[in-house]
């Protein structure tokens, strides 16, 4: 039976939860690693939701076996992270979404969607913002620009956000510039200091995202070769353009 399994004893009241799933760039992957890294975050609870491949993860120097999503907790920050070893299937986004969105309604997290969206970047890449309920409010407070032309946020990541609506809850997407091909530990880091620091209210450091970009992008090279073999992006915004 499709469930989010809790097995640690870390206190968490009604916390924001950035959602890591593989996609585009990798950024939310990127993003998401980093966080539990850096925040030397708790091992809190497994996803065994349907769509989740059947795989059994482990770490470099650690014998200890996990399933592939995971969430992680920091109990200072009433912080959660979803951590995503695999890309969940476009076709299970429906199941996997539900399976998520109705544990958030029982516990009252605020999922922070990440998405990269395919396009050539001037300089820094440029982040937008979506809200679903009190998400925009959210969003508006820290000065976070809306999309600047329409768009769609497919696979997973979408399902999530549209399901989130349906059930009434609160929830926000941020959106990304990032490279189609390669992991994007830049577009990840834009992620990071302008959209999950103000909106969690942390802070965290991320200059080593940037000097070790080569190293990240080898590191995540084999998944995201993956994931396009597969054609299988977990998350991925589009821009549908003004008359599409």
């Amino acid at each position: 039976m499709a469930h989010i399994d809790v097995h640690s004893d870390v206190t968490v009241d009604e916390p924001m939860l950035v959602e890591g799933l593989p996609g585009v760039g990798l950024v939310g992957k990127i993003a998401a690693d980093h966080l539990v890294e850096e925040l030397d975050m708790t091992y809190y609870a497994s996803c065994h939701c349907n769509g989740v491949p059947q795989t059994a993860t482990y770490q470099a120097d650690d014998r200890t076996v996990r399933p592939p999503v995971r969430i992680y907790a920091d109990e200072t920050h009433d912080l959660l992270v979803l951590q995503s070893d695999v890309p969940v299937s476009p076709q299970a986004a429906p199941d996997f979404s539900t399976c998520l969105a109705g544990w958030f309604a029982e516990q009252t997290v605020t999922p922070i969607c990440l998405s990269g969206l395919s396009e050539e970047k001037d300089g820094v890449p440029a982040m937008y913002g979506v809200g679903v309920g009190g998400g925009e409010t959210l969003l508006a407070e820290h000065d976070i620009d809306p999309p600047s032309e329409p768009g769609l946020v497919s696979g997973p990541t979408g399902a999530l956000l549209s399901e989130v609506n349906q059930a009434g809850l609160d929830g926000a997407g941020l959106i990304v510039q990032a490279s189609a091909k390669f992991p994007d530990p830049e577009a990840a880091r834009v992620l990071l200091k302008n959209g999950i620091e103000p909106i969690t209210d942390i802070t965290v450091e991320t200059d080593r995202l940037v000097e070790q970009a080569e190293t990240i992008a080898q590191a995540r090279e084999k998944l995201a070769q993956r994931m396009q073999q597969a054609e299988e992006e977990s998350t991925q915004a589009q821009s549908v353009g003004m008359y599409q």
